[in-house]
């Protein structure tokens, strides 16, 4: 069966990463503050959710809550409501939901959700979250696609919303940057389970695209993203493998 892919043009400019966030004007990361600029940019947005206490996707990237709000403790032991009214450093906003992000961008730009793995052992305990993403996603009009560390996550999101375009991220795995056994990182650093969950595309750490691995499933047709070019060197240079790029600390070429 051939894997559904976004729309064409969904990867034709480059994506916000967290939305384009930038603490010192004022808008954190995955702030709706940051996805108005991006918005206004005319970029693509990617962002990350986590799942609150009371199973509302929420949309924010770490697992605790002390980096991006100063309060100590994990996201997924707060409700939505609480979260909601918890600000983001360097912002005046609470953390958004999913809901509440969907109906801010309106389809005006390609949005690109990563899930994110809840148990930290990229194993096959997944649902919630997915289950939630699927409720907010499921009236959405505008250009969207999922992706995820965890093949069993984008493996559920194939049950959940099977016309939602479905991408891996994938990674080196180094042992220095993963809290995993190393027969798991070796397992994933090969990317297997690309054809089993559907995946149109993977979404590729930035400096390790010269892995065969990532060549191989671009001669098979699939979309290759990578995360995060930090610069417009790097940028450039992630162009001769990525077909788009997700991005932060600079503003990208929207011409590229």
């Amino acid at each position: 069966m051939t894997p559904l892919a976004p729309t064409p043009g969904f990867f034709d400019r480059p994506f916000a990463h967290r939305a384009l966030h930038d603490v010192a004007q004022g808008r954190p990361e995955n702030s709706r503050a940051a996805i108005r600029a991006a918005i206004a940019a005319g970029y693509g947005i990617e962002i990350d959710v986590q799942l609150s206490s009371d199973g509302v996707a929420m949309v924010f990237h770490d697992n605790a809550l002390e980096r991006l709000t100063g309060v100590e403790g994990h996201l997924r032991l707060s409700t939505a409501s609480a979260l909601k009214s918890t600000p983001l450093l360097g912002g005046s906003e609470g953390i958004p939901d999913l809901n509440e992000v969907l109906a801010l961008i309106g389809g005006q730009v390609p949005l690109l959700i990563e899930i994110k793995d809840q148990d930290g052992a990229m194993g096959p305990k997944v649902g919630a979250l997915e289950r939630a993403t699927a409720r907010a996603l499921r009236r959405y009009k505008g250009d969207v696609a999922v992706m995820s560390f965890n093949p069993h996550s984008i493996a559920a999101m194939q049950i959940l919303c099977p016309d939602v375009p479905r991408g891996l991220t994938t990674s080196a795995y180094r042992a220095e940057e993963w809290l995993l056994p190393e027969h798991l990182r070796t397992v994933l650093r090969a990317i297997p389970d690309y054809e089993r969950v559907g995946a149109s595309f993977i979404s590729h750490e930035v400096n390790d695209l010269d892995r065969p691995r990532v060549a191989e499933l671009k001669q098979g047709g699939a979309l290759v993203c990578c995360w995060t070019v930090k610069t417009p060197e790097q940028e450039a240079l992630a162009r001769r493998v990525a077909e788009c790029i997700t991005f932060e600390g600079y503003l990208a070429d929207l011409s590229a």
